[in-house]
Protein backbone atom coordinates (compact mmCIF):
# COMPACT_ATOMS: atom_id res chain seq x y z
CA UNK A 1 0.00 0.00 0.00
CA UNK A 2 1.03 3.50 -0.76
CA UNK A 3 -0.35 6.36 1.24
CA UNK A 4 0.86 10.35 0.90
CA UNK A 5 -0.67 13.18 2.56
CA UNK A 6 -0.19 16.60 1.12
CA UNK A 7 -0.82 19.79 2.98
CA UNK A 8 -1.99 23.41 1.30
CA UNK A 9 -0.60 25.40 4.05
CA UNK A 10 -2.38 28.64 2.50
CA UNK A 11 -5.80 26.62 3.38
CA UNK A 12 -4.75 24.59 5.68
CA UNK A 13 -6.28 21.73 4.03
CA UNK A 14 -4.92 17.67 3.87
CA UNK A 15 -5.97 15.55 1.12
CA UNK A 16 -4.81 12.08 0.60
CA UNK A 17 -3.72 10.23 -2.41
CA UNK A 18 -3.48 6.14 -1.29
CA UNK A 19 -2.72 2.75 -4.05
CA UNK A 20 -2.17 -0.54 -4.47
CA UNK A 21 1.70 -0.72 -6.08
CA UNK A 22 0.70 -4.16 -7.00
CA UNK A 23 -2.65 -3.23 -8.98
CA UNK A 24 -1.51 0.09 -9.79
CA UNK A 25 -5.29 0.92 -8.29
CA UNK A 26 -5.09 4.37 -6.53
CA UNK A 27 -8.10 6.52 -4.91
CA UNK A 28 -8.19 10.48 -3.71
CA UNK A 29 -9.91 12.29 -0.95
CA UNK A 30 -10.88 15.26 0.07
CA UNK A 31 -8.51 16.76 -2.96
CA UNK A 32 -7.42 20.71 -4.10
CA UNK A 33 -8.79 22.10 -7.05
CA UNK A 34 -5.62 21.89 -8.72
CA UNK A 35 -5.37 18.53 -9.05
CA UNK A 36 -1.52 18.26 -11.17
CA UNK A 37 0.28 17.34 -7.52
CA UNK A 38 -2.02 13.79 -7.78
CA UNK A 39 -1.71 13.06 -11.29
CA UNK A 40 1.77 13.63 -11.19
CA UNK A 41 2.79 11.46 -8.00
CA UNK A 42 0.24 8.86 -9.35
CA UNK A 43 1.76 8.49 -12.61
CA UNK A 44 5.43 8.67 -10.75
CA UNK A 45 4.10 5.78 -8.64
CA UNK A 46 2.82 3.98 -11.35
CA UNK A 47 -0.38 4.14 -9.83
CA UNK A 48 -4.11 4.90 -11.82
CA UNK A 49 -6.29 7.45 -10.24
CA UNK A 50 -9.90 5.27 -10.37
CA UNK A 51 -11.81 6.74 -7.38
CA UNK A 52 -12.20 10.11 -5.77
CA UNK A 53 -13.82 10.65 -2.60
CA UNK A 54 -15.03 13.82 -0.44
CA UNK A 55 -15.97 13.25 2.65
CA UNK A 56 -18.40 16.51 3.15
CA UNK A 57 -19.26 19.28 1.31
CA UNK A 58 -16.90 21.32 1.71
CA UNK A 59 -16.87 25.09 3.10
CA UNK A 60 -13.63 26.65 2.65
CA UNK A 61 -12.59 25.04 -0.33
CA UNK A 62 -13.45 24.28 -3.90
CA UNK A 63 -12.59 20.97 -4.47
CA UNK A 64 -11.20 18.97 -7.54
CA UNK A 65 -13.26 15.81 -8.01
CA UNK A 66 -14.93 16.91 -11.44
CA UNK A 67 -11.48 17.72 -12.13
CA UNK A 68 -10.27 14.23 -11.07
CA UNK A 69 -13.16 12.84 -12.91
CA UNK A 70 -12.03 14.60 -16.29
CA UNK A 71 -8.68 13.99 -16.38
CA UNK A 72 -8.70 10.39 -15.63
CA UNK A 73 -12.01 8.78 -15.47
CA UNK A 74 -12.32 8.33 -11.71
CA UNK A 75 -15.57 7.68 -10.37
CA UNK A 76 -16.66 10.10 -7.62
CA UNK A 77 -18.57 8.83 -4.43
CA UNK A 78 -20.28 10.98 -1.64
CA UNK A 79 -22.01 10.53 1.34
CA UNK A 80 -25.84 8.68 1.02
CA UNK A 81 -27.57 11.79 2.26
CA UNK A 82 -25.42 14.14 -0.68
CA UNK A 83 -27.06 16.00 -3.34
CA UNK A 84 -25.31 17.13 -6.46
CA UNK A 85 -25.79 18.06 -9.78
CA UNK A 86 -23.10 15.28 -11.36
CA UNK A 87 -23.29 11.58 -11.02
CA UNK A 88 -21.97 10.36 -8.21
CA UNK A 89 -22.11 6.89 -6.46
CA UNK A 90 -23.55 7.28 -2.90
CA UNK A 91 -21.96 5.60 0.03
CA UNK A 92 -23.95 4.03 2.90
CA UNK A 93 -22.73 2.47 6.68
CA UNK A 94 -20.65 -0.06 6.29
CA UNK A 95 -20.04 -0.65 2.51
CA UNK A 96 -16.71 -1.59 1.91
CA UNK A 97 -14.23 -1.13 -1.36
CA UNK A 98 -11.48 -3.38 -2.31
CA UNK A 99 -8.76 -2.42 -3.88
CA UNK A 100 -5.76 -5.27 -3.41
CA UNK A 101 -3.55 -4.02 -0.36
CA UNK A 102 -6.22 -2.08 1.28
CA UNK A 103 -9.61 -1.58 1.61
CA UNK A 104 -11.99 0.75 2.76
CA UNK A 105 -15.02 0.91 5.61
CA UNK A 106 -17.60 3.85 5.25
CA UNK A 107 -18.82 5.07 8.54
CA UNK A 108 -21.86 7.77 7.98
CA UNK A 109 -20.91 10.57 10.26
CA UNK A 110 -22.92 13.67 10.14
CA UNK A 111 -22.31 16.33 12.28
CA UNK A 112 -20.37 18.99 10.83
CA UNK A 113 -22.92 18.48 7.30
CA UNK A 114 -25.64 16.12 6.91
CA UNK A 115 -24.08 14.16 4.21
CA UNK A 116 -20.63 13.27 6.11
CA UNK A 117 -19.06 10.47 6.57
CA UNK A 118 -15.30 8.85 7.65
CA UNK A 119 -13.21 6.34 5.41
CA UNK A 120 -11.77 3.18 7.49
CA UNK A 121 -8.15 2.00 5.81
CA UNK A 122 -7.09 -1.18 6.50
CA UNK A 123 -4.08 -2.34 5.26
CA UNK A 124 -3.82 -5.80 4.11
CA UNK A 125 -0.34 -6.04 4.46
CA UNK A 126 -0.16 -4.95 8.23
CA UNK A 127 -3.36 -6.44 9.63
CA UNK A 128 -6.70 -6.69 7.57
CA UNK A 129 -8.90 -7.23 10.01
CA UNK A 130 -7.74 -4.25 12.33
CA UNK A 131 -7.90 -0.90 11.29
CA UNK A 132 -4.84 1.08 9.94
CA UNK A 133 -6.19 4.67 10.02
CA UNK A 134 -9.28 6.46 9.52
CA UNK A 135 -10.11 9.68 7.06
CA UNK A 136 -12.11 11.49 9.21
CA UNK A 137 -12.80 14.92 6.83
CA UNK A 138 -14.36 17.74 9.16
CA UNK A 139 -15.83 14.99 11.62
CA UNK A 140 -12.88 15.25 13.97
CA UNK A 141 -9.29 16.80 13.90
CA UNK A 142 -6.19 17.09 15.24
CA UNK A 143 -7.53 18.39 18.64
CA UNK A 144 -11.27 19.53 17.57
CA UNK A 145 -13.96 18.51 15.67
CA UNK A 146 -15.84 19.82 12.78
CA UNK A 147 -17.94 22.87 13.96
CA UNK A 148 -21.59 22.53 13.50
CA UNK A 149 -22.78 25.94 13.42
CA UNK A 150 -21.80 27.15 10.17
CA UNK A 151 -25.35 27.23 8.63
CA UNK A 152 -23.88 26.37 5.22
CA UNK A 153 -26.88 22.84 5.41
CA UNK A 154 -29.90 24.15 4.59
CA UNK A 155 -32.95 22.17 6.66
CA UNK A 156 -30.69 21.53 9.86
CA UNK A 157 -29.96 23.36 13.07
CA UNK A 158 -26.37 23.83 14.58
CA UNK A 159 -28.09 22.21 17.69
CA UNK A 160 -29.04 19.80 15.15
CA UNK A 161 -25.71 19.01 14.12
CA UNK A 162 -24.30 19.54 16.87
CA UNK A 163 -26.35 16.14 18.36
CA UNK A 164 -25.13 14.06 15.39
CA UNK A 165 -21.79 14.56 15.55
CA UNK A 166 -21.69 14.17 19.23
CA UNK A 167 -23.10 10.52 18.19
CA UNK A 168 -20.86 10.08 15.04
CA UNK A 169 -17.70 10.91 17.36
CA UNK A 170 -18.34 8.54 20.51
CA UNK A 171 -20.63 5.63 18.85
CA UNK A 172 -18.52 5.75 15.54
CA UNK A 173 -15.13 6.89 15.46
CA UNK A 174 -14.41 6.71 18.86
CA UNK A 175 -14.78 3.05 18.85
CA UNK A 176 -12.12 2.18 16.52
CA UNK A 177 -8.81 1.12 18.44
CA UNK A 178 -6.34 3.65 19.69
CA UNK A 179 -3.66 2.99 17.53
CA UNK A 180 -5.71 3.45 14.69
CA UNK A 181 -4.35 7.09 12.66
CA UNK A 182 -6.14 9.82 12.10
CA UNK A 183 -6.01 11.65 8.93
CA UNK A 184 -8.14 14.85 8.96
CA UNK A 185 -8.92 17.07 6.03
CA UNK A 186 -7.75 20.45 7.89
CA UNK A 187 -5.09 21.66 10.59
CA UNK A 188 -4.05 24.47 12.29
CA UNK A 189 -5.50 27.53 11.02
CA UNK A 190 -8.75 26.64 9.07
CA UNK A 191 -11.92 27.95 10.24
CA UNK A 192 -13.93 24.79 10.15
CA UNK A 193 -12.96 24.35 13.71
CA UNK A 194 -11.71 26.83 16.94
CA UNK A 195 -8.45 25.10 18.00
CA UNK A 196 -7.53 22.81 15.63
CA UNK A 197 -3.91 21.05 16.33
CA UNK A 198 -0.38 22.13 14.41
CA UNK A 199 0.22 18.31 13.52
CA UNK A 200 -1.59 17.23 10.45
CA UNK A 201 -2.14 13.75 11.81
CA UNK A 202 -2.68 11.99 15.22
CA UNK A 203 -4.65 8.60 16.51
CA UNK A 204 -7.69 7.78 18.26
CA UNK A 205 -6.44 7.09 21.50
CA UNK A 206 -4.06 10.78 21.78
CA UNK A 207 -7.17 12.31 20.74
CA UNK A 208 -9.74 10.32 23.66
CA UNK A 209 -7.22 11.42 26.22
CA UNK A 210 -6.31 15.01 24.69
CA UNK A 211 -8.80 16.70 22.88
CA UNK A 212 -11.14 18.67 24.88
CA UNK A 213 -14.45 17.22 22.63
CA UNK A 214 -14.00 14.16 23.27
CA UNK A 215 -13.56 14.34 26.89
CA UNK A 216 -17.02 12.62 29.35
CA UNK A 217 -20.20 15.16 28.77
CA UNK A 218 -23.98 15.06 27.92
CA UNK A 219 -25.14 15.98 24.24
CA UNK A 220 -26.43 19.17 25.29
CA UNK A 221 -22.75 20.30 27.44
CA UNK A 222 -21.00 19.15 23.98
CA UNK A 223 -22.97 21.30 22.12
CA UNK A 224 -22.31 24.30 24.03
CA UNK A 225 -19.12 23.83 24.06
CA UNK A 226 -18.24 23.43 20.27
CA UNK A 227 -20.34 25.75 19.29
CA UNK A 228 -19.04 28.77 21.40
CA UNK A 229 -16.65 31.34 20.28
CA UNK A 230 -16.17 30.33 16.53
CA UNK A 231 -15.10 32.31 14.62
CA UNK A 232 -17.34 34.13 11.96
CA UNK A 233 -17.29 32.12 8.82
CA UNK A 234 -16.19 34.17 5.63
CA UNK A 235 -18.83 34.79 3.14
CA UNK A 236 -17.29 32.83 0.49
CA UNK A 237 -18.09 29.37 2.78
CA UNK A 238 -21.76 29.16 1.20
CA UNK A 239 -20.47 29.66 -2.40
CA UNK A 240 -18.37 26.79 -1.77
CA UNK A 241 -20.70 24.36 -0.61
CA UNK A 242 -22.99 25.15 -3.50
CA UNK A 243 -19.89 25.14 -5.64
CA UNK A 244 -18.56 21.72 -4.79
CA UNK A 245 -22.59 20.34 -5.26
CA UNK A 246 -22.47 21.96 -9.00
CA UNK A 247 -21.22 21.03 -12.02
CA UNK A 248 -19.34 23.54 -13.14
CA UNK A 249 -15.90 24.06 -15.29
CA UNK A 250 -12.54 22.86 -14.54
CA UNK A 251 -9.80 24.81 -13.10
CA UNK A 252 -7.93 24.55 -16.15
CA UNK A 253 -10.33 25.81 -18.80
CA UNK A 254 -11.12 29.22 -16.84
CA UNK A 255 -7.47 29.55 -16.46
CA UNK A 256 -6.89 28.56 -20.15
CA UNK A 257 -9.60 31.51 -21.06
CA UNK A 258 -9.10 34.30 -18.56
CA UNK A 259 -5.20 34.46 -17.66
CA UNK A 260 -4.38 36.67 -19.97
CA UNK A 261 -2.24 39.60 -19.94
CA UNK A 262 -4.45 43.28 -20.34
CA UNK A 263 -3.42 46.52 -20.90
CA UNK A 264 -3.46 50.10 -18.38
CA UNK A 265 -6.17 51.02 -20.66
CA UNK A 266 -7.89 47.60 -20.62
CA UNK A 267 -7.87 47.35 -16.60
CA UNK A 268 -8.85 50.78 -16.45
CA UNK A 269 -11.76 50.18 -18.57
CA UNK A 270 -12.63 47.45 -16.31
CA UNK A 271 -12.32 49.24 -13.55
CA UNK A 272 -14.67 51.94 -14.56
CA UNK A 273 -17.13 49.08 -15.19
CA UNK A 274 -17.26 47.75 -11.76
CA UNK A 275 -14.16 44.96 -11.88
CA UNK A 276 -12.15 45.35 -8.56
CA UNK A 277 -7.94 45.07 -9.14
CA UNK A 278 -6.49 42.61 -6.89
CA UNK A 279 -2.74 43.36 -6.31
CA UNK A 280 -0.80 40.43 -4.96
CA UNK A 281 2.31 41.70 -4.83
CA UNK A 282 4.37 42.42 -1.16
CA UNK A 283 2.69 44.97 0.73
CA UNK A 284 5.84 46.67 0.56
CA UNK A 285 6.17 46.85 -3.22
CA UNK A 286 2.09 47.92 -2.56
CA UNK A 287 3.05 50.91 -0.91
CA UNK A 288 5.93 52.14 -2.83
CA UNK A 289 3.25 52.63 -6.26
CA UNK A 290 -0.37 50.96 -6.70
CA UNK A 291 -2.86 51.98 -9.52
CA UNK A 292 -5.57 53.97 -7.69
CA UNK A 293 -8.48 51.63 -6.53
CA UNK A 294 -6.82 48.21 -6.10
CA UNK A 295 -6.59 46.45 -3.16
CA UNK A 296 -3.50 44.80 -1.22
CA UNK A 297 -3.64 41.38 -1.13
CA UNK A 298 -0.37 39.44 -1.09
CA UNK A 299 0.29 35.80 -1.66
CA UNK A 300 2.44 35.43 1.28
CA UNK A 301 -0.68 35.25 3.40
CA UNK A 302 -3.72 33.58 3.60
CA UNK A 303 -4.77 35.26 0.10
CA UNK A 304 -8.03 33.16 -0.98
CA UNK A 305 -9.16 33.11 2.88
CA UNK A 306 -9.21 37.16 2.53
CA UNK A 307 -10.37 37.36 -0.92
CA UNK A 308 -13.13 35.62 -0.07
CA UNK A 309 -14.07 37.27 2.99
CA UNK A 310 -14.18 40.53 1.38
CA UNK A 311 -15.37 39.78 -2.04
CA UNK A 312 -18.52 38.03 -3.43
CA UNK A 313 -18.56 35.20 -5.67
CA UNK A 314 -19.53 37.22 -8.49
CA UNK A 315 -17.39 40.20 -7.95
CA UNK A 316 -15.29 40.72 -11.90
CA UNK A 317 -11.46 40.62 -10.65
CA UNK A 318 -8.59 41.59 -12.72
CA UNK A 319 -4.84 41.39 -10.98
CA UNK A 320 -1.93 42.94 -10.58
CA UNK A 321 1.13 40.29 -9.80
CA UNK A 322 5.30 40.13 -9.31
CA UNK A 323 5.83 38.73 -13.10
CA UNK A 324 5.37 34.78 -12.78
CA UNK A 325 2.68 34.96 -10.58
CA UNK A 326 -0.21 35.40 -11.95
CA UNK A 327 -0.88 32.32 -12.51
CA UNK A 328 -0.69 31.18 -8.95
CA UNK A 329 -2.72 34.33 -8.12
CA UNK A 330 -5.53 33.04 -10.26
CA UNK A 331 -4.98 29.66 -9.42
CA UNK A 332 -5.32 30.30 -6.09
CA UNK A 333 -8.56 32.03 -6.07
CA UNK A 334 -10.25 29.14 -8.25
CA UNK A 335 -9.33 27.37 -5.31
CA UNK A 336 -12.32 28.64 -3.10
CA UNK A 337 -14.42 28.78 -6.32
CA UNK A 338 -13.51 32.29 -7.41
CA UNK A 339 -13.28 31.96 -11.52
CA UNK A 340 -14.20 36.04 -12.42
CA UNK A 341 -10.53 36.95 -13.37
CA UNK A 342 -10.47 38.87 -16.60
CA UNK A 343 -6.96 39.03 -16.93
CA UNK A 344 -3.72 40.67 -15.32
CA UNK A 345 -2.00 43.71 -15.51
CA UNK A 346 1.35 43.06 -17.94
CA UNK A 347 4.24 44.77 -18.90
CA UNK A 348 5.85 48.10 -17.30
CA UNK A 349 2.92 49.76 -16.33
CA UNK A 350 3.91 52.05 -13.64
CA UNK A 351 4.93 55.07 -15.44
CA UNK A 352 2.31 54.67 -17.31
CA UNK A 353 -0.31 54.85 -14.69
CA UNK A 354 2.07 57.67 -13.32
CA UNK A 355 1.21 59.71 -16.34
CA UNK A 356 -2.51 58.87 -16.36
CA UNK A 357 -2.59 60.24 -12.58
CA UNK A 358 -3.64 56.31 -11.64
CA UNK A 359 -0.20 55.94 -9.50
CA UNK A 360 -0.67 56.15 -5.98
CA UNK A 361 1.24 55.70 -2.60
CA UNK A 362 0.47 54.38 0.61
CA UNK A 363 2.19 55.88 3.85
CA UNK A 364 3.88 53.26 6.44
CA UNK A 365 5.35 54.18 9.88
CA UNK A 366 7.15 51.54 12.45
CA UNK A 367 5.90 51.64 15.82
CA UNK A 368 8.44 54.87 17.22
CA UNK A 369 6.55 56.95 14.78
CA UNK A 370 3.14 55.41 15.84
CA UNK A 371 4.30 55.95 19.80
CA UNK A 372 4.79 59.23 19.11
CA UNK A 373 1.32 60.36 17.25
CA UNK A 374 -0.54 58.93 19.63
CA UNK A 375 1.03 61.03 21.97
CA UNK A 376 -1.53 63.80 20.58
CA UNK A 377 -4.75 61.42 20.30
CA UNK A 378 -7.07 64.12 19.06
CA UNK A 379 -5.15 63.86 16.13
CA UNK A 380 -4.90 60.37 15.26
CA UNK A 381 -6.82 57.34 15.33
CA UNK A 382 -5.20 53.73 15.58
CA UNK A 383 -7.35 51.75 14.51
CA UNK A 384 -6.81 47.63 14.81
CA UNK A 385 -8.17 45.40 12.48
CA UNK A 386 -7.94 41.92 14.15
CA UNK A 387 -10.51 40.07 15.42
CA UNK A 388 -12.57 41.17 18.51
CA UNK A 389 -10.70 38.06 20.86
CA UNK A 390 -7.46 38.72 19.62
CA UNK A 391 -7.96 42.63 20.31
CA UNK A 392 -9.36 41.79 23.55
CA UNK A 393 -6.53 39.71 24.39
CA UNK A 394 -3.47 42.48 24.11
CA UNK A 395 -4.08 46.01 22.20
CA UNK A 396 -2.52 49.70 22.11
CA UNK A 397 -4.44 51.79 24.85
CA UNK A 398 -6.91 53.73 22.90
CA UNK A 399 -7.22 51.69 20.00
CA UNK A 400 -10.03 50.90 18.57
CA UNK A 401 -11.10 47.48 17.02
CA UNK A 402 -12.96 46.86 13.38
CA UNK A 403 -12.13 43.41 12.13
CA UNK A 404 -10.91 43.49 8.32
CA UNK A 405 -14.57 41.34 7.23
CA UNK A 406 -16.31 44.23 9.05
CA UNK A 407 -14.25 47.45 7.90
CA UNK A 408 -16.40 48.12 4.06
CA UNK A 409 -19.54 47.95 6.24
CA UNK A 410 -18.59 50.49 8.90
CA UNK A 411 -16.31 52.84 7.21
CA UNK A 412 -19.20 55.65 8.52
CA UNK A 413 -17.46 55.25 12.00
CA UNK A 414 -13.95 56.77 10.47
CA UNK A 415 -13.67 60.35 10.08
CA UNK A 416 -12.20 61.64 7.27
CA UNK A 417 -10.62 65.19 9.23
CA UNK A 418 -8.41 62.79 11.42
CA UNK A 419 -5.13 60.71 10.64
CA UNK A 420 -5.92 56.92 10.48
CA UNK A 421 -3.66 54.08 11.22
CA UNK A 422 -3.94 50.66 10.77
CA UNK A 423 -2.96 47.80 12.78
CA UNK A 424 -3.02 43.99 12.76
CA UNK A 425 -0.98 41.22 14.23
CA UNK A 426 1.80 41.42 11.97
CA UNK A 427 0.95 43.42 9.28
CA UNK A 428 -0.37 41.50 6.30
CA UNK A 429 -4.53 42.40 7.51
CA UNK A 430 -3.33 46.27 8.20
CA UNK A 431 -1.70 46.11 4.34
CA UNK A 432 -5.50 45.23 2.87
CA UNK A 433 -7.26 47.45 5.48
CA UNK A 434 -5.10 50.87 4.41
CA UNK A 435 -5.77 49.45 0.81
CA UNK A 436 -9.45 49.61 1.11
CA UNK A 437 -9.68 53.00 2.92
CA UNK A 438 -7.66 54.57 0.36
CA UNK A 439 -9.51 52.94 -2.41
CA UNK A 440 -12.87 54.23 -0.19
CA UNK A 441 -10.83 57.82 -0.46
CA UNK A 442 -9.26 58.56 2.38
CA UNK A 443 -6.04 60.49 2.25
CA UNK A 444 -4.79 60.65 6.35
CA UNK A 445 -4.35 57.16 5.86
CA UNK A 446 -0.82 55.09 7.67
CA UNK A 447 -0.13 51.30 7.87
CA UNK A 448 1.85 50.32 10.72
CA UNK A 449 4.77 47.79 9.74
CA UNK A 450 5.01 44.87 12.00
CA UNK A 451 1.82 44.89 13.65
CA UNK A 452 1.18 44.60 17.64
CA UNK A 453 4.34 42.07 17.81
CA UNK A 454 6.26 44.83 16.24
CA UNK A 455 4.90 46.87 19.43
CA UNK A 456 5.46 43.99 21.80
CA UNK A 457 9.18 43.19 20.36
CA UNK A 458 9.63 47.16 21.42
CA UNK A 459 8.80 47.15 24.55
CA UNK A 460 5.66 49.62 24.24
CA UNK A 461 2.80 48.90 26.57
CA UNK A 462 -0.61 47.26 26.16
CA UNK A 463 -3.15 46.32 27.78
CA UNK A 464 -6.55 43.79 27.90
CA UNK A 465 -10.66 44.31 28.16
CA UNK A 466 -10.73 47.14 30.18
CA UNK A 467 -10.54 50.51 28.45
CA UNK A 468 -12.88 51.92 25.99
CA UNK A 469 -11.98 52.66 22.34
CA UNK A 470 -11.79 55.92 21.65
CA UNK A 471 -14.20 56.26 18.73
CA UNK A 472 -16.20 59.62 18.12
CA UNK A 473 -19.10 60.16 19.90
CA UNK A 474 -21.74 57.87 18.13
CA UNK A 475 -19.21 55.16 17.26
CA UNK A 476 -18.82 51.82 19.13
CA UNK A 477 -15.78 49.73 19.94
CA UNK A 478 -14.45 45.95 19.42
CA UNK A 479 -15.88 45.21 23.43
CA UNK A 480 -19.41 46.05 21.88
CA UNK A 481 -19.46 43.48 18.47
Amino acid sequence: MYLKQFYLQCLAHASYLVGDKETGKAIVIDPQRDIEVYVNEAKAEGLTIEHVFLTHFHADFAAGHLELQKATGAKISLGSKAQADYEFEALTEGQTLDYGSFHLRVLETPGHTPEGVSLVLYDHEKDGEKPYAVFTGDTLFVGDVGRPDLLASVGMTADELGAALYHSLREKLLTLPDETLVYPAHGAGSLCGKQLGKETFSDIGTQRRQNYALQDMTASEFIELVTADQAPAPQYFVHAVSFNKSQHRALTDTLAEHLKALTLDQVLEYQRAGAQVLDTRDSADFAVGHLKGAWSMSLGGKFATWAGSLLSPDQKLVLIAKPGDERESAERLGRIGYDNVLGFLGGSWEEEALAKDMLQRNSRIDVALLKNLLKIPVNTMLVDVRSKSEWALQRVAGSCNIPLPELLERLQELPRDKSIVVQCASGYRSSIAASLLAAAGYTKLSDQEGGIKAWVDAGFPTESETSSCGLPKGGSCGADL
